[in-house]
Formats: structure tokens, sequence, C-alpha cells
């Protein structure tokens, strides 16, 4: 990762800017969601290549390293970071929790309790997450209820205050074994705590260009919420934030999953015997949510099954999102998708294990529309070309079949009222 300045001159229109509000509003929850279920699509080739206490330790590298950047970045964007760095409330935690691809809206169901500013609590009254390893067996509760979120839940709340402490009330292994709610914490900010430090990860992370790329500025004169400067919402209803809100927190989520995909690479070569072995990992891990996620984005949006249809899912795809850090355009008379070299191929993104040398993922990604697409792709390894043609029907992909494991994949949203949360 480089800390050599932006290729990208300034805020770069961003490609969902031509969806319209309601279809915006749509696609910010599915976003979150697909930040997910990265750890779905990854974590099972680490298991298998390293063992689950290595997958352990990579998961909290993982979103110790990411969560901090991009926790403060959503602060700023929507106008609720707090006056003071560092001296942020509960409030200002609970808010940055339901705009965290580590909490997906109602998939991790949270709902939160304010006492005062440096009192609360949440509980999950559904957990996706859960839901997904519980069958796996306690030992795999254990590490994802316990070892994993102890360390990342506090990483998280330092990116508002580093003398925030999230504790259990009770967690699983449930017992009963239908205990509900699935899991309860406080979180409470004391002058008296240590100080939380960041985990090593997150001084690599926080060098790369994704971390301080530059994007486009809500505009304060949209119709709708320009911010989140307000109350504590119990359920966000997307379509009341303003279109250039909304396109700029599609653009901050998809940024979101490079910074955490970013951390998981780090985690990935650190154990790996060969950069060929990390690689592989990576592309695994990369073809399985890419394949979800266009299936995904494809549906709420209600796309063609034609070639022009795999190409909307494509410049919509997280892989190539915000176009301000992966350089992109394209053609839909010629069906065709050009890629040029980026900030996201400088710091190792996703887009660098796609090109000539790798079709896997592309492949994943428009056979979610149509299982006979294909794409042939011409050019170098950061500047090339992709076509979408009609072949014949191709079997899903391994690594997508792996991911679709979570119930997350097939996860539908429900209407939500969305109701001021004031401290009891």
């Amino acid at each position: 990762m480089s800390q050599v300045p932006s290729t990208v001159p300034g805020p770069t229109t961003s490609r969902y800017a031509d969806l319209t509000r309601a279809e915006l509003a749509r696609l910010v929850p599915e976003l979150l969601l697909i930040g997910q279920l990265i750890d779905r699509s990854g974590m099972a080739w680490c298991i298998q290549a390293f063992g689950r206490a290595a997958m352990t330790d990579i998961a909290i590298e993982e979103w110790a390293g990411s969560s901090p950047i991009y926790t403060r970045r959503m602060q700023h964007a929507l106008g609720y970071a707090p006056a003071v760095e560092g001296q942020g409330d509960v409030v200002t935690i609970f808010k940055g929790l339901q705009l965290d691809i580590g909490a997906p809206p109602q998939f991790m169901d949270f709902r939160y309790t304010v006492h005062d500013p440096w009192h609360g609590e949440f509980r999950l009254d559904h957990c996706g997450a859960l839901m997904d390893v519980e069958p796996m067996g306690p030992e795999y509760v254990k590490a994802m209820c316990h070892d994993i979120e102890d360390p990342t839940f506090d990483a998280t709340a330092v990116a508002t205050n580093p003398r925030a402490q999230v504790r259990p009330i009770h967690r699983p292994p449930r017992v009963p074994a239908d205990r509900a709610p699935h899991c309860a914490w406080t979180v409470t900010i004391d002058e008296s705590h240590p100080p939380v430090e960041p985990l090593a990860p997150y001084f690599e992370v926080v060098r790369s260009r994704a971390a301080s790329l530059e994007l486009a500025p809500v505009d304060p004169d949209d119709d709708g919420l320009g911010d989140y400067a307000g109350p504590l919402l119990s359920d966000l209803d997307f379509a009341d934030f303003s279109h250039s809100a909304l396109v700029r927190i599609a653009d901050e989520v998809c940024l979101q999953m490079h910074l955490l995909n970013l951390s998981f690479v780090l985690a990935v070569r650190a154990r790996s015997e060969s950069a060929e072995q990390a690689r592989e990992i990576c592309r695994k891990q990369l073809v399985g949510i890419a394949g979800i996620a266009a299936e995904r984005l494809h549906r709420v949006l209600d796309l063609s099954r034609d070639a022009a249809g795999a190409l909307r899912v494509l410049a919509l795809h997280p892989l190539l999102n915000p176009a301000a850090y992966v350089v992109a355009s394209v053609d839909p008379d010629d069906s065709r998708l050009e890629v040029g070299p980026s900030d996201a191929h400088s710091d190792g993104a996703w887009i660098s294990l796609c090109g000539p040398h790798d079709t896997s993922a592309l492949q994943a990604a428009v056979r979610a529309v149509d299982d006979r697409f294909d794409v042939q792709v011409e050019g170098s390894e950061e500047e090339w070309t992709a076509r979408v043609v009609l072949g014949a029907a191709a079997k899903e992909a391994d690594e997508v079949a792996v991911t679709r494991f979570s119930s997350g994949s097939s996860f539908e949203f429900e209407p939500r009222r969305s109701l001021p949360i004031f401290p009891v």
C-alpha cells in the first residue's frame, strides 16, 4: 500500500448518481448486506488453508484494521462526527453501527437503548451471522461471539471515543438454545477507562489510498435529509435521505468493503506460504462475493437479463466502485467494460485480481444475470477491455456456492418505521 498522492484529481462523479432516489434507497441496505457477506465468502477458504484458530485471528485483524477508518469517514460524510475527535458519545457510536457493513440492517437487527451520552445498550433481536455459524458448532460460535467480537467491538468504538468499552450482558452460545435476543451488550464511556489503541493492521490500512479517498460532498440543498445530525433513529429509512446523501452513502459503503478487503489481504499474506497461495485465497473470496453481490443487485434494481443488464450490474458492483477509486467505463452498445489504472490497482484492491490474467470474478458476476454469459478480456494487467458474450450454460462457481451457504444470500428486507430514540 502506498502513500503516493491519489492518481484521481479530486472527486469523480459517482456511478450511482444516475439512479433515482427510490432506487438508491433500496440499494444502500443491499450494499451494507453485501459487505457483511464478504466474510462468508472469504473465511471458508481461510479455515481450509490455515485452520479455525488462524481464521479467528484473520477476522480480528481484518475488522480492527478497517472499521476505525471507515467509521470516521461516515461520521464526517453525514455530519455526525464529534466536535472534538475522540470525544464522541454513545449516540455517535450507535449511528456508526447503523451504517456499518459489520451490522447491516435487519440481518443484524440491532436495537438500541440510550441512558445518557456516556451509557447505552444494544441487543440483537436477530443475528444473521449467528444463524450462519450456529450449525457449525459451539467452537465456531465462541470464536465469533467471544474471540472476534471482544476486540473488534472496541476497535469500532475507538473511532468515536478511545475510552468506550463494549461489554456483554449475555451472548452465544445460547442457553437455552432458542434464547432471544441473540445477544445484549452495554456501551460505557468513562474517563477512568484505559484508552483503546488501534491494532497493528490499522496503521498499515490507514496508509492506503482508499483510506484518504476524496468523494464529492453531499449537496445541502438537495431535497431530503442531507445528514444524520438529528436524533438517533430506531431504524434508518433510507428513503428519507436526499439523492445526494444516498449517493455518498453508497460510495462510502463500497469503500468500506475495499478497506475491509485490504485488511483481509494483509492478514492472509502474513499467514500464507507463498504469494501464490495468498492470491488464490483472495481470488476465491472475490469470486464468491462477486457472484452473490451481482445476483442481489440485479434483483433489487430489476435489471434486464441481457448483456446490457449484465454490464449495468458490473457498473454498479462494489468491485468497480466508488468511481473515484476504480477507473472504469461501460459501453452498453458494444457490450464492453473498459478498466484503466487507478488507486485501487495501486492499493492491490479487488480490481487487481481481474483482467486478462484472471476472468473468474467477472464471470461470476455476469453469470448471476444469465448462466450462459461469459467475458472475453484483452489488454494488460491494469488496462483492459471486457466484452460480455453469450455461450453455453455454466455451472455456478464453487466459490459462489460457498458464499450462498449464508442466509444473507437470500435475505429479504422488510419495511420498518423509523422512530427517534431518546435517553431513558
